[in-house]
């Protein structure tokens, strides 16, 4: 079964983006990444109410931000939610 697709929204220099690529990078989960450091206009279109990077989809599936994404883990559902 393929990895659900995962996407990633960041910005330059972000410490959780960072730490939320991190986490997928070592799972080797494959995301494509939305670099929103020079205009939001996309992510906002996408989740109007976003106001911190990283947002994160999985499977077009807003999941949150690098918090919940550890807590996903945490808890032993990311996997699951990946098709894993």
């Amino acid at each position: 079964m393929a990895d659900a697709q995962v996407e990633i929204y960041t910005q330059w220099g972000c410490p959780y983006c960072t730490r939320a690529k991190a986490l997928l990078d070592g799972k080797g989960v494959a995301y494509v990444e939305h670099d929103v450091t020079m205009g939001r206009a996309a992510l906002l279109a996408r989740l109007p109410d976003a106001r911190t990077v990283p947002q994160i989809f999985i499977a077009g599936v807003p999941i949150g931000g690098c918090d919940d994404l550890h807590d996903l883990e945490s808890d032993g559902r990311l996997d699951s939610l990946l098709g894993r």
